[in-house]
C-alpha cells in the first residue's frame, strides 16, 4: 500500500526514489525483436515491479514495431488481470493518421488515453518520431529501452536519454 513516503525501488542497477503520485515511464525499441519471449517475460516482471512499487503509473507507448507491441500487450494482461486502475496506457503519436481517423474508437477503446505531440506534429515528417520520443523522454521519471546495436530511431533516443541523465534501463541486455 502506497503510505505517501518515498519508494526504494532498483531497477537496472539504478535506484529510483519517488514519492510522486504518478510516476511516468515510455517505452523504445526495435522494430523487429528476435526473442520475443524472452524480451515478453522481462516486460511483465518490469512492469510489475513498477506496478508494486509506485501509486499510479503512466506507461508512454509508441506503436510502431514488435516491441512496443510487446509492452502494450504486457500492460493491457495486467490491467485486465488486476482490474486496477493503478496505470493507464497512454499512445504517443508524432502526428495525426489516416489509420487513427479511421479507427479511433477501437483505439479509444484500447488506450486509456491517446495524445498527439503537437510539436512533432508541427514539424516534417522525417523529424516528427525524434521530436515525439524526445518529449516522451522530457516527461519520464524512466526510459525502458530494447536496443541492441547503435543505429537506428530508439538507438538515437537513447543517446538523448543518456546525455539528459535520465534513469533508464535497456532490456536487450543482461543486468
Amino acid at each position: 500500500m502506497y503510505n505517501g513516503a518515498k519508494s526504494l525501488l532498483h531497477i537496472g542497477g539504478e535506484t529510483l526514489f519517488s514519492s510522486e503520485p504518478i510516476y511516468t515511464v515510455s517505452f523504445f525499441g526495435h522494430r523487429v525483436i528476435s526473442d520475443f519471449s524472452s524480451v515478453e517475460s522481462k516486460v511483465e516482471q518490469l512492469i510489475s515491479t513498477l506496478l508494486t512499487h509506485h501509486q499510479h503509473v503512466d506507461f508512454l507507448v509508441g506503436r510502431n514495431g514488435d516491441f512496443d507491441l510487446v509492452v502494450t500487450a504486457a500492460i493491457k494482461r495486467w490491467q485486465s488481470q488486476t482490474h486496477s486502475d493503478a496505470c493507464s496506457l497512454i499512445w504517443m503519436l508524432p502526428y495525426p493518421t489516416a489509420e487513427l481517423q479511421t479507427h479511433l474508437s477501437d483505439f479509444e477503446a484500447y488506450y486509456d488515453d491517446i495524445e498527439v505531440c503537437q510539436t512533432a506534429a508541427q514539424a516534417h515528417p522525417k523529424q516528427a518520431f525524434q521530436i515525439r520520443n524526445r518529449e516522451m523522454v522530457e516527461r519520464s521519471n524512466l526510459v525502458v529501452f530494447y536496443v541492441a546495436h547503435s543505429h537506428g530511431g530508439a538507438y538515437q533516443t537513447l543517446c538523448y536519454a543518456r546525455k539528459r541523465g535520465k534513469a533508464l534501463v535497456n532490456l536487450a541486455f543482461p543486468e
